[in-house]
């Protein structure tokens, strides 16, 4: 492990590149922080409430920060200390097996990282979430939901990753087959986690007949998006922020609300927000980004095929012997920075989605101020950045800023 190994060089100097690009996002967008409020939201923020507003996020972005940092630290120490050759010659005398073999090792290292996380999950939940009013979860919904992840992670993953085992290990052109594989399943899992994988972490309660009911269903005939089913979810047993969400294709779409959005917001700034959810399926955006999604995997798998038992890789990794369970993750490790590139470009995509979403919305509600009300009222309640900086935006920003949402929506007529 040495400068000379150039996988060493490009691995080692791209793990601190991109933590410090990521440090570099977050001080330019804590210097775009000013006590002056922006006009178009002096009616629903006070002083109080936006300097408020400004304190979480410089709070919630020098944690994320520090966990960051954390987590590279215990990463390069674990890489330079020959954590990886440890590991693959303990699960080595565990069994013979390299497909059982191999799913331990990737067990320990998925535990490993779990375990990592939880600390800084367990602060941001119960110190900084809770002092700025946003946690409602107790000490026992935090680890039960931890828990049901892993639980969930080893039902799931563990076969997933066991047929990647199977297929890189014994066909030559692997890679296709299993992107194939990979992708029924993403499909499949579209139609089961709505009915059974997201009931296990939330209680989703059939929305009672009265006048929401009826004019969301109004709503979806008006926008040709037949709803097969309405529900209510108990977000507020976790956070007091509110969210909304539809599920399924065909005649089975089921639309979400969690009861925090239902608390806050009027029915038309409700409708509003559905109306744009319901924007991105008459848009074609949840088709889109599934294709990409399905197209990234195949460059993914490609690529990983190509770097299967590639000595030089597992060189810069300190591992004599190589295995498929390690060439997978030393691909997954090495492909982190192509992984951030097409990330920005997606989140480009994304944001030009959230527009359209907004016109569409706006068309269907006959304007765009429910909307535009609707926008303002979960700013203010998520204590949102009303002026992140544009290369923060650039690299993490799924959705325009606030302030150039709320001017394309007022130039909606336009």
């Amino acid at each position: 492990m040495t400068f000379s190994n150039p996988w060493f060089t490009v691995l080692i100097l791209s793990s601190v590149i991109l933590f410090l690009l990521e440090m570099v996002s977050v001080l330019l967008n804590l210097s775009r922080l000013r006590p002056e409020l922006p006009g178009d939201f002096s009616d629903v923020f006070d002083a109080e409430a936006y300097a408020k507003s400004q304190a979480y996020t410089r709070e919630s972005e020098r944690f994320d920060l520090l966990s960051g940092a954390v987590k590279l630290v215990v990463f390069l120490a674990f890489w330079l200390g020959g954590g990886f050759g440890w590991l693959d010659g303990l699960v080595r005398g565990w069994t013979p097996s390299p497909i059982m073999g191999g799913l331990a090792g990737l067990a320990v290292l998925s535990l490993g990282s779990s375990l990592l996380s939880w600390p800084f999950d367990w602060w941001d939940t119960f110190h900084i979430e809770e002092k700025y009013g946003f946690n409602k979860t107790t000490p026992k919904v935090f680890w039960m939901d931890r828990i049901k992840g892993l639980v969930l992670s080893a039902v799931i993953g563990l076969p997933v990753m066991a047929l990647l085992l199977w297929l890189f290990g014994r066909f030559p052109n692997a890679w296709l087959w299993a992107w194939l594989s990979v992708t029924v399943i993403i499909l499949a899992l579209q139609f089961l986690a709505p009915r059974y994988l997201m009931p296990i972490f939330n209680k989703f309660t059939p929305m009672p007949d009265g006048p929401l009911k009826t004019a969301i269903q109004e709503l979806s005939v008006r926008c040709r998006f037949p709803v097969k089913e309405l529900f209510i979810i108990d977000g507020s047993k976790r956070s007091s922020k509110g969210n909304a969400f539809f599920a399924g294709f065909g005649k089975n779409k089921r639309i979400a609300l969690y009861d925090t959005l239902i608390e806050k917001h009027t029915e038309p700034e409700l409708l509003a927000v559905l109306a744009h959810e319901i924007g991105h399926f008459r848009r074609g955006h949840i088709v889109q980004r599934l294709a990409l999604s399905v197209a990234q995997l195949a460059v993914v798998f490609l690529v990983m095929g190509l770097l299967l038992n590639n000595k030089g890789l597992f060189a810069a990794f300190g591992v004599e012997q190589t295995s498929v369970w390690l060439s997978i993750v030393f691909f997954m490790i090495l492909f982190e920075p192509v992984q951030t590139v097409m990330s920005i470009f997606a989140s480009l995509w994304s944001r030009k989605h959230e527009y359209e979403a907004d016109a569409f919305a706006a068309d269907a509600m006959q304007g765009p101020q429910a909307l535009i009300d609707g926008l303002k009222r979960l700013t203010r309640d998520n204590l949102s950045n009303l002026t992140p900086h544009p290369f923060h935006v650039f690299l993490h920003y799924s959705h325009p800023p606030m302030l150039e949402r709320l001017a394309a929506l007022r130039a909606w007529k336009e």
